[in-house]
């Protein structure tokens, strides 16, 4: 009667004999793997996706209307006959009218249509910018989630090598009867797992490398080499300073301010319901042997229920103002809020970093290290030096893990602040936002 352990090891045993040959079957690039480091990877995306150009022509439709506002109306031409024989027979008509009549704006109103229409041009813009913005922070961070499951695939492989070790040193040592065969069985399990955790970490590379692509708008099953590597960032910047910078810079509060300015004028233009436009009309009057005429014709409206005006399109206007200034002041809290919880999300993150990179890390690898010495030497069990490895890769899992968190973390504080904590480092311009 076989032993269970051994026939999950004999089945495991196959999985891994079965892995490499999956494995290269399944990462197998179509075409050759694009080069790419993290600015260039938001270079790619600010440049390639579709959001992006969808919000340009936002803004070119924005620059029209500034156009239709400041237009002037089209003339209007009317062709009269008078006089005829008989419905529909204008060849039968004694005499003619010709006429031709356009509306005349008031000046005040033309500057003040115009003022609202440029107001939503640089609303536009700066809502372009704050896509832009989110768009690099999202690039970024999908490039960091790429980069942390290719760095478990590597601390996985380097597992699965120490557990090749061991389990050597563990059929050495049952050959020479100093260990059971039962932990040979537990060594040999121990490497099946780890190519079956490779096996899974393989679709989160392929995950994660399709969310970069989508968002470089390229294929999503394009094959992706990463020259950037993760790292602990640099101090994060004091939080006063931040808050202030981020009530300056956020491209939101700047699109809000745009909105307001274009309700101010909105509101002074509603407010000249009382100045009249110009109807101005030009004619010719003439045949039926009578000698030929003119006339001049000039008309304007005169607002004579008054109160509907103010009850309607000036309290509309007015009103609207009213709501923008209250979603000033909630969006400079919120601002200021976001600025803080990111604010403390990266300085936890980055602390978290530190400790498992300079104390957790180097701790756990020490402690295999002993233990693997000392069951060279027959001093520890094969539990011990088991228990020791997964405690490294447990390690290194939350290290690889944490750069990433303090990475994305930056990323959302840098969001939060509207602008790069390096101030070397610049968001590329788009002229044709422009």
């Amino acid at each position: 009667m076989h032993h269970p352990l051994t026939a999950l090891a004999v089945g495991l045993g196959c999985a891994l004999a079965t892995a490499p040959a999956l494995s290269a079957q399944r990462v197998a690039p179509t075409a050759a793997a694009l080069t790419l480091s993290r600015q260039a990877a938001i270079d790619s995306a600010l440049s390639r996706n579709p959001q992006l150009e969808a919000a340009r022509q936002q803004i070119a439709q924005a620059k029209a209307r500034v156009t239709e506002a400041r237009a002037f109306p089209d003339l209007g031409l009317a062709y009269t006959v008078s006089d005829e024989a008989g419905l529909f027979r204008p060849g039968g008509g004694t005499s003619n009218e010709f006429d031709v009549g356009m509306t005349i704006p008031f000046p005040s109103r033309l500057v003040l249509r115009g003022r609202v229409a440029g107001a939503d041009v640089e609303s536009s813009r700066f809502d372009y910018q704050g896509l832009r913005q989110q768009l690099a922070s999202a690039t970024a961070q999908a490039y960091d989630a790429l980069l942390v499951a290719q760095q478990h695939a590597r601390d996985l492989r380097e597992g699965q090598q120490l557990a090749e070790e061991f389990l050597k040193r563990t059929e050495a040592r049952f050959e020479g009867g100093t260990a059971a065969k039962l932990d040979v069985i537990k060594a040999r399990v121990e490497l099946a797992q780890a190519a079956n955790d490779l096996i899974a970490t393989e679709r989160d590379i392929s995950n994660a490398r399709a969310s970069l692509n989508r968002l470089m708008g390229r294929p999503l099953g394009a094959d992706l080499e990463l020259t950037d590597s993760l790292a602990v960032p640099p101090a994060i910047p004091d939080l006063d300073s931040l808050e202030v910078a981020a009530l300056r810079l956020r491209p939101e509060l700047r699109s809000l301010a745009a909105q307001r300015a274009g309700a101010n004028s909105a509101v002074s233009l509603a407010r000249q319901y009382w100045v009249p436009d110009i109807d101005l009309t030009l004619g010719r009057i003439g045949g039926g042997g009578a000698p030929t005429t003119w006339s001049t014709e000039v008309g304007i409206g005169f607002p004579l229920f008054f109160w509907q005006h103010h009850n309607g399109e000036v309290a509309e206007a007015e009103h609207h103002r009213q709501e923008l200034n209250a979603v000033a002041s909630d969006l400079t809290a919120q601002i200021a809020q976001e600025v803080r919880t990111a604010h403390a999300d990266a300085s936890t993150a980055l602390r978290q970093a530190v400790y498992l990179r300079d104390e957790l890390v180097p701790e756990a690898r020490e402690a295999y290290r002993i233990a693997s010495v000392s069951y060279g030497l027959g001093g520890s069990s094969t539990l011990e030096v088991l228990d020791a490895r997964r405690t490294l890769l447990d390690a290194q899992s939350q290290y690889a893990d944490a750069l990433g968190a303090v990475n994305d973390a930056v990323a959302q504080l840098e969001l939060a602040v509207g602008a790069p904590l390096d101030s070397s480092a610049r968001l590329p311009g788009d002229p044709d936002a422009q």
